[in-house]
């Protein structure tokens, strides 16, 4: 709430006549002033649909449409659930902008929900977290409903096109362990990230899948030539079997270059542990000559 349109008068007015003893109060209080702002709201765009206040006297006859009481709807919120009184009108044309017709959540939860999602939480963690915070009931197919309109989005910049030169271009991935279809299976999220010629980072592009293969790697680098890379002059990657011969495959005239921290780690593996911390510093030097 923007308290910029009360004055400090009509808070302590507000107060003294509500005689507050918990915060619970409070926020009964905030619920039904929200209501009541959204009913006006809608009210008001009524009045815009029909041509005519609410509060005008005047003969229906002769009129194409006219008002035709309200539905409750309840409103879930970042205060709790809102039971909201939504005007109708005789022709069943009203659809009111400030709340979808069909919509049930207002604007700021669903907010929560999409960024609960992409923390990686479940549906049911979702579900379970929203209920702790708000006090409000909402199902798994709700979050899952929600949290798929950011899908388009990610397949909009999935697909994106780039340009055709990139000087480098580092690729890896991560490993980590999720629950698919009740069991544990191990997942690969295959990350590469650009230099583009004003020497600015750049995600070129993620994926998801099984386990780390050269086979896989060339599939995303047939990706990125079709989004329209035509030319890298250096590929930053690890030493996976194959992955020299995938790229060479894609883009025959860039050369590549052995990660530097992989090589790193690969040696530390014939030093004694009390020499790594010594020997590290060293190997890099070594490694960037």
């Amino acid at each position: 709430m923007n308290t910029s349109f009360i004055s400090t008068k009509q808070i302590k007015d507000l107060v003294n006549e509500q005689k507050f003893t918990s915060t619970q109060e409070i926020m009964e209080c905030m619920k039904g002033m929200f209501a009541d702002v959204l009913e006006q709201t809608l009210q008001a765009e009524m009045d815009q649909h029909l041509g005519y206040d609410r509060s005008e006297r005047t003969s229906y006859e002769g009129k194409k449409n006219y008002r035709n009481g309200t539905v409750k709807r309840t409103m879930k919120t970042q205060l709790g659930e809102v039971e909201v009184n939504v005007p109708r009108d005789r022709n069943g044309e009203f659809e009111p902008q400030i709340i979808g017709k069909y919509q049930r959540n207002a604007d700021g939860i669903e907010e929560r929900i999409l960024s609960l999602y992409a923390t990686g939480m479940s549906t049911r963690d979702i579900k379970d977290q929203i209920k702790g915070l708000y006090d409000v009931e909402i199902s798994e197919g709700l979050v899952s409903k929600i949290s798929e309109r950011i899908l388009p989005e990610v397949s909009e910049w999935q697909n994106r096109p780039l340009e055709a030169f990139y000087p480098f271009i580092f690729m890896d991935a991560i490993h980590y362990k999720i629950r698919e279809d009740h069991q544990v299976v191990t997942k690969a999220a295959y990350v590469v990230l650009g230099i583009n010629n004003e020497g600015m980072k750049e995600v070129l592009g993620l994926w998801v899948g099984a386990s780390e293969s050269a086979k896989y790697w060339m599939g995303v680098l047939n990706e990125l030539k079709s989004r329209g890379v035509k030319e890298v002059s250096l590929f930053c990657v690890d030493g996976l079997t194959g992955f020299r011969e995938a790229i060479g495959a894609v883009y025959p005239k860039a050369r590549i270059q052995r990660c530097i921290i992989h090589q790193i780690r690969n040696s530390t593996r014939f030093v004694s542990y009390k020499h790594i911390k010594e020997f590290t510093p060293k190997a890099g030097r070594a490694c960037k000559i």
